[in-house]
């Protein structure tokens, strides 16, 4: 009984931490998608994204690895469990989207692989603008997520509705993709590359800078270091950190202008618009006065010509044969 009572607290300490990890690695992954979908951002400012970008490359892999996160396999006769893709997830689904691409890319030939076969839907729907339009819908099947992932899975969760929201701003980009390259080659595995998204913070406590700290690793490392060379590989280090300040200042601006040229391109839009509505309605204004005149006329004639004799009635006839006719 006792050895019972101490094998408690093995146990709830050992849920709470494999209960940690699973948080971290979906906080992980989802914090590091929106890290790659403002880096999209960015570069399509200067470049049209396609499968050479470096920045898709990534969150292609990225994509993948939410989308078969916790993912349940396949059971075969002998009680094992192989492994799923994440495509056998989205063909079923994502059937009911209106104008789906599932049925075209289970016909394409050249991707007989289901892993290939995601990859090829992630860069088709990503031409389509409608790839949080398909997440949103399956998300929506709850049955049919249930029946694909774990208890856990990011799909699963509230991160699966936070993944929808940050894959909007992805409608923003339009793509060029080839689908016959190499890129489609399902036995290449999908790995993260963290290393563009890692920013090292020194902490306050410190006593030296990072600056000084990397000449003293480099120094120690070889004993044939000399005071010259330490200076000029420090110089070198200064000197791109500042040539990589400034490019950052200049994509910085050049966002600015683009979002001011959207801008300003809009308010024209907007004011030529308005234009056009004034004139449209000051042209329905002239034909109905040329029509309330018209009516006028016709009643002063039809009581008989008494309108003359009246000078009020001389002023309407006269207004009415100023009238300026189209």
């Amino acid at each position: 009984m006792a050895s019972q009572q101490q094998h408690h607290p093995v146990r709830r300490s050992k849920a709470a931490a494999t209960g940690r990890s699973a948080a971290v690695e979906r906080r992980n992954l989802l914090t590091v998608c929106r890290f790659s979908v403002k880096t999209l951002l960015d570069r399509s400012c200067f470049e049209t994204i396609d499968d050479t970008s470096p920045e898709f490359t990534n969150f292609v892999s990225i994509l993948e690895n939410i989308l078969s996160h916790k993912m349940k396999g396949t059971a075969s006769w002998f009680g094992y469990e192989s492994p799923r893709s994440f495509w056998e997830y989205i063909r079923v689904a994502c059937n009911k989207v209106p104008h789906n691409c599932i049925r075209s890319i289970e016909s394409m030939e050249n991707v007989p692989s289901s892993r290939a076969k995601g990859r090829a839907w992630i860069r088709i729907v990503l031409m389509e603008k409608r790839l949080a339009e398909y997440i949103s819908s399956a998300l929506r099947d709850i049955r049919i997520t249930r029946r694909f992932y774990e208890d856990g899975a990011i799909m699963q969760g509230e991160e699966g509705v936070l993944l929808a929201d940050t894959l909007i701003g992805l409608n923003t980009i339009d793509f060029s993709f080839c689908l016959k390259g190499e890129a489609l080659d399902g036995s290449c595995p999908a790995v993260i590359d963290y290393t563009p998204y890692l920013k090292f913070v020194q902490s306050a406590d410190s006593i030296s800078s990072d600056e000084e700290e990397m000449r003293t690793m480099g120094s120690s490392g070889s004993e044939s270091s000399t005071p010259d060379k330490t200076a000029t590989a420090a110089s070198i280090f200064t000197e791109q950190s500042s040539l990589f300040s400034k490019c950052k200042r200049f994509e910085q601006k050049y966002r600015m202008a683009l979002e001011q040229k959207g801008y300003l391109e809009e308010l024209v839009r907007l004011r030529e618009a308005q234009l056009s509505e004034a004139v449209s309605r000051n042209k329905a204004l002239e034909q109905v006065g040329v029509v309330t005149s018209f009516h006028l006329l016709c009643t002063i004639i039809t009581n008989g010509g008494n309108a003359f004799d009246d000078p009020f009635g001389r002023i309407a006839l006269s207004s009415l044969f100023t009238v300026s006719y189209p």
